[in-house]
């Protein structure tokens, strides 16, 4: 007796049956800084992996664009702040296939700030697609950051000016910048170029014996 084959579901067909199978995510995290709850990637992955094993999808990520930028807190602290746009491609097994385009935004003080800019665009692509039940999403990270200003860095024709006027006062660009909180040239922001004018303006020419 020939067996009867068992029609694979479309990409349409199983995410209707993932969405059945997941229910309500809770919050189960908190934010220790402003004492909210809220919905942790872990526990994302814990409700979606049994619902997508069971009905044979799976999630393919490409990272689209990204952009970094560096930025200061409000006491001097160095944070970096990372946006990418993903696209995740969510796969049936007949290999029919739907996608989805979304932002994902992380800051931090190490080499992290990519990976929580992935986790937030995964768990919002997911809570859409999906439909999972949640009574506010305004929350998505566990981390709380103080205000940040970006950096601006200076132009090479300021950079020219400062090595031109280092010059003119007969003082190593090394003293200089160490005089001013900088480090090296390349790295030199607007706001302490200014700050460097200010001292140049004030100081004559050197003597030339």
């Amino acid at each position: 007796m020939e067996e009867k084959k068992t029609e694979k579901k479309n990409i349409f067909e199983s995410i209707a049956k993932v969405m059945e199978d997941i229910g309500a995510v809770e919050k189960d995290s908190t934010n220790e800084q402003q004492r909210f709850k809220y919905r942790g990637i872990d526990a994302v992955m814990n409700a979606l992996n049994p619902a997508l094993v069971k009905n044979k999808v799976f999630i393919v990520p490409q990272v689209l664009e990204r952009t970094r930028e560096e930025r200061k807190t409000a006491k001097g602290a160095n944070m970096i702040y990372t946006v990418l746009r993903v696209k995740y491609t969510f796969y049936a097994e007949d290999g029919s296939c739907v996608e989805a385009i979304v932002p994902g935004e992380g800051m931090d003080s190490g080499d992290k700030s990519s990976n929580k800019a992935l986790a937030a665009a995964f768990k919002y692509a997911c809570f859409q697609v999906f439909c999972i039940p949640t009574e506010e999403m305004k929350d998505p990270d566990a981390d709380t950051h103080e205000e940040s200003e970006k950096i601006e860095y200076a132009t090479d024709e300021m950079r020219r000016k400062f090595i031109s006027e280092c010059a003119r006062i007969g003082k190593t660009k090394s003293s200089i910048l160490e005089a001013i909180g900088g480090t090296t040239l390349a790295e030199l922001t607007v706001e302490q170029y200014k700050v460097a004018m200010e001292g140049f303006r004030k100081t004559p020419d050197k003597t030339v014996a």
